[in-house]
C-alpha cells in the first residue's frame, strides 16, 4: 500500500522513513514511514484524495500534545511545519487562522490587532488545529468558546464548513466529525487595547516561566485535571516528583510534567505515565486521564 505514495504528485514534500523525533516537543520517538508536509490546503486536500482511504494517516503539528513510541509510525504523517500558517483580520470582531500557525503567534496577531480573549493561547505550546482538536486551553480560556467556524478535510480531500454545534466539546474534549483534520478557523474576539493585551500575554508568560520547566523537553502537562482538583497536586502529594526511569523524570518544578535532558526514549517516559497513573490511583482511587496521546509502534513490533 505504501508503495502506491512514491508515484503521487504532490507540490509539498513527500518523503519516506523520515525521524519524527525533532518535531515533537518531547524530541523522542521513531520514523514515519512517510512524510507529508503540504504546500497548502489545495494541496492537502488533493493528497487525502489520492491516497486510499485505509492507509493509516495522522496529522502532526507542532508535536507538543504527542508521545510516539520508538517505533515509528506507521502509514503517513502529514506534518504542518511552516504551512498552513495564516492569519487575518476579516473585520472588527473577526479573525481567521490557519491550522498550522503556532498558538503564541496566534495570540501575539490577536492582541496586536486590538482584538481581545485570546491571549491566554501564548501558553499552549501547540498549533491552533491541535488545539481545535482537543479544546485546549491555559488560565481559564479555551478556544471553542471562541470558534464562529472551522474548515476541515476528511479522508476523501473533501472540505467542510463545521461550527461548534457540530460536535461534543468539554474540557480537553472535542467529539464528531472523525476523520476531518483541521485547516483553518474564524475566531469571534473583543475589540480592545492592544497595549493591555500585549502586556497581559507578558504576564502570563512570566508566569508560566516561573512555574514550568520550559528549558527541558516536554509535553507540556502531561495529565487532565480530574473534576475538581489539579493533576500536579495529586501527583506531589504521591511523592511523585522526581520519580525517574531511564534519563526521563518527574519534573521537580511542576509535578504533571515530564521532562529529560536528552537521553531519553518515549519507552521511557510512556512507563512514567503508566506508573504514575498506576500509583495516583493506589492513593487516591483516582485514575489520572492522560492529555497527550500516545501513539506509534514499540521496537519489537518493527
Amino acid at each position: 500500500m505504501l508503495t502506491h505514495l512514491a508515484n503521487l504528485r504532490v507540490r509539498g514534500r513527500l518523503e519516506r522513513n523520515v525521524p519524527l523525533a525533532t518535531m515533537t516537543s518531547w524530541r523522542v520517538g521513531g520514523p514515519a514511514d512517510w512524510l507529508f508536509e503540504p504546500e497548502d490546503a489545495d494541496d492537502l486536500a488533493h493528497f487525502l484524495a489520492s491516497i486510499p482511504e485505509s492507509m493509516p494517516r495522522m496529522l502532526l503539528g507542532l508535536g507538543s500534545n504527542v508521545l510516539i513510541r520508538d517505533g515509528g509510525i506507521e502509514g503517513v504523517v502529514i506534518h504542518l511545519g511552516g504551512t498552513l500558517n495564516q492569519r487575518l483580520r476579516l473585520d472588527p470582531e473577526r479573525v481567521e487562522l490557519g491550522a498550522g500557525l503556532a498558538c503564541p503567534q496566534a495570540a501575539r496577531f490577536c492582541a496586536g490587532e486590538g482584538l481581545t480573549g485570546a491571549e491566554f493561547l501564548a501558553g499552549i505550546p501547540g498549533t491552533v488545529g491541535g488545539a481545535l482538536a482537543m479544546n485546549a486551553g491555559a488560565w481559564g480560556g479555551e478556544i471553542w468558546p471562541l470558534v464562529e467556524w472551522a474548515e476541515t478535510v476528511d479522508c476523501r480531500g473533501v472540505r467542510h464548513v463545521r461550527t461548534p454545534a457540530d460536535y461534543q466539546i468539554a474540557y480537553r474534549s472535542v467529539r464528531g466529525c472523525e476523520g476531518e483534520f483541521f485547516v483553518r478557523a474564524v475566531l469571534r474576539l473583543q475589540p480592545g487595547d492592544p497595549t493591555a493585551a500585549k502586556e497581559r500575554i507578558q504576564a502570563l508568560l512570566r508566569e508560566r516561566a516561573e512555574k514550568q520547566p520550559l528549558g527541558l523537553p516536554s509535553c507540556g502537562s502531561v495529565f487532565r485535571n480530574p473534576e475538581g482538583g489539579h493533576a500536579a497536586v495529586l501527583i506531589e502529594q504521591a511523592g511523585l516528583k522526581g520519580l525517574q526511569r531511564g534519563a526521563a523524570e518527574v519534573s521537580r518544578k511542576h509535578a504533571n510534567f515530564i521532562t529529560h535532558d536528552g537521553g531519553a526514549t518515549a519507552a521511557d517516559i510512556e512507563w512514567l505515565i503508566q506508573e504514575v497513573q498506576a500509583r495516583v490511583e493506589s492513593r487516591f482511587n483516582i485514575r489520572l486521564v492522560p492529555e497527550v496521546r500516545v501513539i506509534g509502534r514499540t521496537e519489537e513490533h518493527l
